[in-house]
This record gives structure tokens, sequence and C-alpha cells, in this order.
């Protein structure tokens, strides 16, 4: 099979729901390294691994590397790494990030689940 950014998305998505953050870090490397475009969905699948994995570090490492890139953010990973923060117990930096203007290019229509996730920090 043809690596492409969609096998890589469904992958890395398989890997994070699978408790394996480190492995969809490593399909994220790979996707930079053959020239691929990562597009929404592959930083969404790598937040919400690291998420998962209680990685807040690194899923707002990745948030960042998408927010810096030119993929439209998705409320979904807006949320998800809101919820990292809060998971690890880090409601300041939940509330930074809600605020900052990264969440205005965020806001696809979804902002009730974004405020709550944010309350709950």
């Amino acid at each position: 099979v043809e690596s492409n950014t969609i096998v890589c998305n469904t992958a890395s998505s398989a890997c994070g729901n699978g408790g394996r953050w480190e492995d969809t870090l490593l399909l994220l490397r790979m996707i930079a390294e053959r020239d691929l475009q990562p597009d929404e969905y592959t930083f969404n699948a790598g937040i919400g691994a690291c998420r998962r994995g209680s990685e807040w570090e690194r899923a707002s490492c990745v948030f960042s590397v998408m927010a810096h890139s030119r993929v439209n953010c998705i409320t979904m990973s807006l949320n998800a790494s809101i919820s990292a923060y809060q998971k690890a117990g880090k409601w300041e930096k939940a509330l930074q990030l809600f605020s900052s203007s990264t969440v205005d290019a965020c806001r696809d229509g979804s902002g009730t689940i974004t405020f709550n996730a944010a309350i709950s920090a």
C-alpha cells in the first residue's frame, strides 16, 4: 500500500485509540519526512493520542505545529488540547489556550463544547 496522508491518518488514529501515542507521533514524523501534506485529521489524531496518553506537553506541541501550519484548525483539535491540559490538572494552560487568538481561528460552529472543555479544566 502506498503511503499517503489518508493511510497515515488512519494508522495514526488506530494507534492513538489503542493507547500507542508514541507510534502516532512516529507516523506524524513520517508524514513530514515523506513530504506528504498533513491535514486537520493528521494533527487531531496526534493531539488525541497524546491526550489519551496523558502527554499534555506533546499534545500542546502538536497543536502548536498545527496552528503555525497552513492547516485549518478544527474545534475537535482545540477541544482535545484543552482536555489534555484538564486531564493533567493544568487549568491555567487550558484557559490560556481558550483565551488565545488561536481559538478564534479554530471555531467552526461547535463553541459550546469548547466552552464546556474550558470550564471543566
